[in-house]
Parts: C-alpha cells; structure tokens; sequence
C-alpha cells in the first residue's frame, strides 16, 4: 500500500480519458487496496508537465504516465534482447530513455513491442489504441510471417464488414512466442484494411481486360467452367493446384481432393516443395521422419548451437530472441554461414566460431566436421549401436575419416582455416548438448537434400538427438512448412 501510494502521488489517478483507462494495472491495484488518491498532498512535486515521444510509427511514449518501474527496460533486456532501453539519472530525476536519451526511432529499439506489452500503465502504448480506442473482442490466431508460429489474438472494434483491427496482442500462453512478438507480427497487420485488398469476387475473360466486380456464385460458376474448357481442349493434365504453406493442413488436403477427384489427375504440390523438400527427403532417409525433432523451447537447454545458413535475428526474431537469451546465459555458439549475420557478435554476446565458408562448399565443410569427430573419439559407439544400422555406420565412418575429408584437405575447398573448423567440431561434439538449427541457406541449395543428410548423420554421431536441448532443427520460412 506505501509503494502504489508513492506511485499514485506522481501518477494521480486521473483515468478518464487516459487511453488505458481500465485497462491499467495501477488502475487495478489500487482499487484492490481501496487508494482513490495519494496521502502526500496537493504541493508535492510531480513529472510534468513532459514531452511525449511519438517519433516510432506504431507506439507512443507518454513519461507522464510512467512510473519507472523498469518493466519495459528489462523487457528489452531479457526477452528482446535489444537493450535500446535504460533507466536514466537517479532517484527522482529517474526516467525511462531509449538508447543515450534518444527518441525511439533513433534508438537502437526495433519495434517489436515487448515494452508495449509489459508496461503496467499505458505509458508506452499503441498509437492505434490511443487514435481509435480499446478494443472490444478478441480472436486468437496464428502469425503467418515466418515459421515460428507466434501465438496472436486480434483484437478488433465492430462487427461483419465493419470489423477493424485495433492492435495484434502476442498470446502469453502462446508455445512458441510466450507473449512475445516481433515488429511485423505486432504491427504490420495494415494489408487487413488496406484499399487495395480485394474483398470481392472479381472476373476478367482476358488479362487486357479491366476486373469486374460479381456474385460469389458467377465467380465459381466462371472459374469452374473456365478448367473445364481447358481440360476438354488441352487434356486432364493441363490444369492443377498449388497452395501456400500459410493455408492450414486441412485446407490443403481439400486442394489436392479437389485436382485428384474433381480434375482426375495428381497436379498438386505445396510451396513448400522449394524449401522443404530437402529436409523432408533427407531427414525421412537419416532419422525415418521428415520433420524437425524439437520444439523452440528446447534451445533453452542447448549448451553448444550451431547456426547453418541462417539468419534467425531477422528471419525468425521471436525464436531469435529466445535463443541469445540462452547464449547470455552461457551456450556456446557457431555459425557457418559466408554471411557476417548480426549473431556473430551482438549485445552481450559473440560467436565462439565463425565458419564462413565458401558458397556451394556446405557438404565438404559438414564432412570436415565430422571427420574431426569419428577420428577424434569424439562419435559415440554405444549410441550408434543401438539405433542405426551397422554397414551403413561403417560406411560412412570410413568416408568421413578419410584424409581427403581432414579439414587440413578441405581448407582449399571452402576456404576456411583448418584449425577453426577442428575447434568448431571439438566444441559442438564435446558438449552435453548440442543443437543444430539451419535454413534457407541449406535447403534451397543444389546440395540441399545431401547437405540436410550430413547434417543429421553428425547428430547421429555425436548422439544428439532424442532428448530437450539438442537436435536437428529447420527454420521454416512460413508457419505451416512442416505441415
């Protein structure tokens, strides 16, 4: 009661009009503790009046709401891990201050809103809430934008074709983001409204011809009647589907009901054939499935992380996130990559080894690695036994240990130094947990599926599969790739 007595003597509870009026945890404790004003009187000093920071596009920061609790400063610090926030100056003259007491949008801040979602008050708020008020209802669903899978609820004002987006809120018992979000998931939902997004059935009989707004039912009847003609001109096989790797299991499984049973032929496949393929066949023939092996939580419990040709901090930020949290607190790190990613040295933490090889060069520098761990002892025999078949473990034992594969051989092939390619595999296959996570760089390569094979024969290896914290992990680049 002394502590929420002091906030509210420099936070009156003046909330009519204050956008997050009834929705303020100050708001909310005090009415818990029956506090309606401040016992410090009327001639106290107070932070005002102070000028707002409206300078980043989607959030407003208003330091007479603040109350210093440092809530979106550790935000930024253990979940983000951007640290473009500090508590400034001490004692009463204490504030919050992006970067060297910067505007935001000249800070190092990314956006991705952790210290909206923390801030107890609505001192750091959305500008849509602030402009068109709190919302009313709110959907849960899944981000679309990169294959982590964040966890959103939408949370609108109206009803039917009125039904406007006020803020996209990360869902905290979300399993893969945890109420984290990053700058696109949070905030780059504006295509919802957007003028130029189609909202109704169009048709056009040629592509010189303008678009014509028409009924759903002349619009299926068209399309329809349009694949008819062009299979009885040109063949059962002159028309298919495709579908995205945003559409969910069960809408794809309609589309390819739909060619196989409707068109009569097997013209069908997913987008994910580009990037997904080669970790489909390569895992399928290694592992015996064609999906990833862990969750994201299991980085947590990485102790040594091995990045292949991705870049997670702008490709997968939430996922990135949780991952320098894991390095802060001690994991070590390699990246190969050709690629100086922002991993390779960032706030608080920098890589063990960076391996960046030559483009095309990624089998011969995976077959260099593992060459150090069966000639090293460092491959686990009891291991292999149990679990794989003992030609093929012979087989590739010898081929990976020959002396054409020693890094020393391999130098002139991927250009990087033996001695960095012997420590690197000295320390992945040495720790009590190892984790592989690799991308694009990988799979949508002309050795992809043979690249995704070496990768899951190292872990095999070095026995790091089939428990939390080690692995062999694609990052997709839409969230329903593995589906």
């Amino acid at each position: 009661r002394g502590v929420l007595d002091l906030y509210i003597s420099d936070h009156p509870l003046e909330c009519e009009g204050c956008p997050a009026d009834s929705h303020c945890e100050l708001q909310d404790m005090a009415a818990e503790v029956g506090i309606t004003e401040t016992s410090y009187g009327p001639n106290r000093e107070m932070h005002r009046p102070c000028p707002q920071d409206t300078s980043n596009p989607y959030f407003a920061f208003n330091p007479e709401l603040c109350i210093v609790c440092s809530r979106c400063v550790r935000a930024c610090d253990e979940v983000q891990g951007t640290f473009a926030l500090t508590i400034q100056s001490r004692g009463f003259d204490s504030k919050v201050s992006a970067s060297q007491d910067e505007p935001f949008m000249e800070s190092e801040c990314v956006s991705c809103g952790a210290c909206v979602e923390s801030c107890p008050t609505g001192a750091i708020i959305e500008k849509s809430i602030i402009a068109l008020g709190q919302p009313d209802q709110a959907t849960k669903t899944t981000c679309a934008y990169c294959g982590v899978g964040c966890t959103f609820k939408a949370e609108t004002q109206g009803e039917g074709a009125d039904v406007e987006v006020i803020r996209m809120a990360p869902d905290r018992d979300g399993h893969a983001n945890h109420g984290h979000a990053c700058i696109k998931g949070r905030f780059a939902y504006g295509y919802t409204t957007h003028q130029d997004r189609v909202t109704k059935p169009m048709i056009r009989k040629s592509i010189k011809d303008p678009w014509r707004e028409v009924s759903w039912d002349e619009a299926i009847g068209y399309a329809a009647g349009e694949l008819k003609r062009i299979q009885a001109q040109y063949g059962k096989y002159s028309v298919g589907g495709i579908t995205s790797s945003r559409c969910t299991n069960e809408e794809t499984f309609l589309v390819q009901k739909l060619v196989r049973a409707a068109f009569g032929n097997n013209n069908v496949d997913t987008c994910a054939r580009v990037c997904h393929s080669p970790t489909g066949y390569g895992l399928k023939h290694t592992l015996g499935e064609s999906a990833g092996t862990q969750e994201f939580d299991s980085v947590m419990k990485s102790d040594v992380i091995m990045v292949i040709g991705a870049n997670p901090t702008d490709g997968h930020p939430v996922f990135a996130s949780q991952m320098k949290r894991r390095l802060r607190q001690g994991a070590k790190l390699i990246i190969i990559d050709p690629r100086q990613i922002a991993l390779v040295r960032a706030p608080h933490i920098e890589a063990d080894y960076h391996l960046q090889l030559k483009p095309g060069t990624n089998v011969a520098l995976m077959n260099s690695i593992a060459h150090v761990v069966v000639t090293e002892g460092l491959a686990h025999g009891d291991y292999i036994t149990d679990r794989c078949e003992s030609e093929s473990w012979e087989k590739w034992k010898a081929f990976v240990a020959d002396p054409k594969n020693s890094p020393e051989a391999m130098e002139a092939v991927t250009g990087v130094p033996a001695m960095a390619v012997r420590g690197a595999a000295r320390l992945y296959g040495s720790a009590p947990n190892g984790a592989i996570y690799y991308g694009l760089g990988v799979t949508e390569h002309s050795q992809g599926t043979t690249m995704v094979m070496a990768i899951a024969n190292l872990a095999i290896a070095t026995r790091y599969l089939g428990r939390v914290g080690v692995g062999v992990n694609p990052l997709r680049g839409q969230n329903n790739v593995e589906g």
